[in-house]
């Protein structure tokens, strides 16, 4: 469980010291050089109430599937999710993948555990892998077709893969990885897949080219806060649509939800954030908009992304203590907001939804206060 004490406070006064100021959007820019973009975006003070008609009012159910605690090591703290996209190795199709951020001692940022679960309440979790050297620290994970799993791993400052039995094919490590907080698989209409990584202590994104592994940074300067294990705030929660091409990037440094569109064309770090998130320069400015920032956003982490291009966004702070899920569709309005752990903030940490309906969408979410996984279905 991350109490974050430390950053509900910052949050509560930069809030009071944002909303005193009387900003308002960034959407006005009336000149700008070539090659920069403004970030166009609802900014703090402008959300009054959700707006209805979304996906997430309709997952009346919430469910317990399981606890994510290893059952070798007692590792806790779930933070990264994903869905196993085939039967192969330690999976069936649409099992959930975790991966442990704590050790036994509830040690922030020293896990380093991979369990996995089947989508049935009562489920109990399956050691995948553990691997002390090259995995710890594990926020942050994405499966591919084959379930092979690609893993940040923040203290270890580096990107594992394993195979779906938990074996190690190999390591990234070094430049440009710098201490990782995020990770998605993606695979374009056209072109080779992809791995896209975020790093926690510069804001970069990297697109770790598959199959060969070649790695490459292409967007700069998401806000960071620099925190440790227990702390961190920065790019994260990423989510790819496939039908545009776009990559969604949560931060919680300035509680904001930014897309980037024609990501697997982007080479060559095109794009640079400035400003804390408000500006946009670079040859692929144009790319690049905030989907949404300020209220209710507050230290997002997690997110995940329905069927229909709606994204669903977990906050990790809050001033009373609530754990927030937050829906944000594609036009930047918030649909529905809906509070899932009624204990200490900062609770919901990996989420992921599966669906290509309304009617049969689920939504998996950890629990760092019960170390369990659950959902959110009709």
């Amino acid at each position: 469980m991350d109490l974050r004490m430390y950053e509900r406070f910052f949050s509560v006064a930069a809030i009071a010291a944002f909303l005193a100021s009387g900003c308002s959007s960034q959407g006005s820019v009336s000149t700008m050089p070539s090659g920069v973009a403004p970030a166009q975006s609802r900014a703090l003070g402008t959300f009054a109430s959700p707006a209805g008609g979304g996906i997430l009012h309709k997952l009346k159910n919430q469910v317990v599937i399981g606890s994510t605690i290893d059952p070798v090591y007692g590792q806790l703290n779930p933070y990264g999710l994903d869905v196993a996209k085939s039967t192969a190795g330690s999976f069936t199709k649409g099992d959930l993948a975790v991966c442990n951020f704590n050790d036994n001692t509830n040690t922030q940022g020293t896990g380093y555990t991979i369990v996995a679960l089947h989508p049935q309440p009562g489920s109990t979790p399956t050691l995948v892998t553990a691997d002390p050297t090259n995995l710890v620290g594990c926020n942050a994970l994405a499966l591919g077709p084959d379930d092979t799993i690609y893993a940040a791993a923040f203290s270890s400052n580096d990107n594992p893969i394993y195979s779906s039995s938990g074996s190690l094919i190999t390591n990234l490590s070094g430049s440009p990885f710098n201490h990782p907080f995020g990770q998605i698989y993606a695979q374009p209409k056209k072109g080779s897949p992809a791995v896209y990584e975020s790093n926690a202590a510069d804001g970069s994104i990297v697109r770790i080219n598959l199959p060969s592994l070649t790695t490459e940074v292409v967007a700069t300067g998401f806000p960071v806060n620099g925190g440790p294990p227990g702390s961190i705030l920065g790019p994260s929660g990423l989510q790819y649509d496939r039908r545009h091409d776009r990559l969604f990037v949560v931060d919680g440094d300035n509680n904001s939800v930014t897309t980037i569109s024609g990501i697997s064309g982007m080479h060559g770090g095109c794009l640079t954030v400035r400003a804390r998130g408000t500006r946009f320069e670079g040859s692929c400015a144009s790319k690049a908009r905030v989907l949404y920032s300020g209220a209710p956003l507050n230290g997002p982490i997690s997110s995940a992304l329905l069927f229909n291009g709606t994204i669903v966004v977990g906050n990790t702070l809050d001033p009373t203590g609530e754990n927030l899920m937050i829906e944000i569709n594609p036009g930047g309005h918030v649909q529905e907001v809906r509070n899932v752990d009624t204990g200490a903030a900062g609770a919901i940490f990996g989420m992921v939804a599966t669906g290509k309906s309304a009617s049969d969408t689920k939504l998996y979410f950890n629990d760092d206060n019960s170390n369990n996984l659950q959902v959110l279905e009709r």
